[in-house]
């Protein structure tokens, strides 16, 4: 016999939660059901990266809510479930444990698992959960050489967080710079001299072929011929989605789940939020997809009040933030390295603001060391004018 409820929420991250919010907000009553795969409440995940590291706050104040706030707006959680069936036609799911669920509006934000290597399976770490969070903590807190495979925000930002505990850190990635496909080659460049300053020893141009554990250590061996001994090595080299379940119900999916301008899948009583949409982007006239927890929480909740009331267009251009070192930023809108960009430095590569033009409309903005500009920086971005002479862009933020 299947169980029944208004509406289900599939993922227990930070969308799903903040779905929640937004169905209370215009239902009081209607059944919520929450399906979490992990065994956590809904968390964010940023600090597990950074703030965490650096003592800027503690497990206790990730948690997105109280467990009383699902309790009190009746919420069924079901933690350590995944639901492993749709059927679109029947209004049902089905999770791993064999049983079923009826709903009336259905939400997925799915997310995703850390893409793996091909080898090194038991010896190589992935980051993405607190329990990954707690073991690499409790492997830094008596191991003292890290390899890092990958040069993207999470390689980056734990690169920085175990150096500065004191740990000797490698990392290696096919790229020419930290962070290349987000940086202009001039502050990519900077980036990586600044880690390696920082005492990070940085091989760019690198990938590693094969990871075995040999006489008490780990062997990195990389395509250059180089052979790097460690502690333990972590690979960060992006997420994959959840997508199988999405494909078997007959989902449109292109570069994750295509949602309309309301957050429906291509079954108007299905939704999907965060990292998994593709969703279309009025300020910059194309669809998107973005793996940030601006995005998931608000497309979380504006998922949420359609589902309980009359749908309301997602207009929102989320922005995005990462702390390297001494080096912090804010972002929004598209940040293309391929893209023209023109900085308006007041320190070069220590503070100012990078533009990223595309026939002369400005298509992205990143605050370098710059604050409270991102509001400014939307705006800018959704005025769209047809040219944009770049010399024009100087002090405007």
């Amino acid at each position: 016999m299947a169980h029944q409820f208004k509406y289900i929420i599939v993922g227990g991250g930070l969308a799903g939660a903040s779905a929640i919010e937004g169905i209370r907000s215009r239902d009081t009553s209607g059944s919520i059901a929450l399906f979490c795969k992990e065994g956590r409440l809904p968390y964010d995940r940023p600090p597990l990266s950074k703030g965490l590291w650096l003592g800027k706050t503690t497990l206790d104040k990730i948690p997105v809510h109280e467990e009383s706030f699902y309790a009190s707006n009746n919420v069924h959680v079901h933690l350590n479930t995944e639901i492993t069936e749709i059927h679109p036609s029947k209004n049902l799911v089905g999770d791993s444990k064999g049983n079923r669920y009826v709903f009336d509006k259905l939400l997925l934000s799915t997310g995703g698992t850390p893409r793996t290597l091909s080898f090194g399976a038991g010896v190589v770490q992935y980051y993405r959960t607190v329990e990954d969070y707690l073991a690499l903590k409790e492997v830094a807190e008596r191991q003292n050489e890290f390899v890092i495979v990958g040069g993207g925000f999470i390689g980056a930002e734990l690169a920085a967080a175990l150096n500065l505990h004191g740990k000797k850190v490698t990392m290696t990635f096919p790229e020419e710079c930290i962070l290349q496909k987000l940086l202009p080659h001039d502050l990519g460049t900077f980036v990586t001299e600044y880690y390696k300053k920082k005492g990070v020893r940085v091989l760019p141009g690198d990938v590693a072929t094969s990871v075995e554990r040999s006489g008490g250590k780990v062997q990195v061996k990389t395509r250059s011929g180089k052979t790097l001994a460690a502690d333990s090595v972590i690979a960060a080299i992006g997420l994959n989605l959840h997508g199988e379940i999405w494909k078997r119900a007959g989902l449109k999916t292109e570069n994750g789940l295509i949602v309309n301008e309301f957050l429906q899948t291509s079954v108007s009583n299905i939704y999907a939020a965060g990292d998994i949409t593709n969703f279309p982007a009025s300020s910059l006239g194309k669809r998107i997809r973005i793996e940030h927890w601006d995005n998931a929480r608000a497309q979380g909740k504006m998922a949420g009040e359609n589902m309980a009331g009359i749908p309301k267009p997602y207009l929102y251009l989320p922005y995005f933030w990462s702390d390297l070192f001494e080096l912090g930023f804010e972002a929004i809108g598209d940040l293309d390295s391929r893209l023209t960009t023109f900085a308006d430095w007041k320190e070069e590569f220590r503070e100012g603001v990078v533009y990223y033009l595309d026939s002369g409309q400005v298509r992205g903005v990143l605050l370098w060391n710059v604050w409270e500009k991102v509001d400014a920086a939307r705006e800018l971005i959704k005025n769209r004018k047809a040219y944009v002479k770049p010399d024009s862009l100087r002090g405007i933020l």
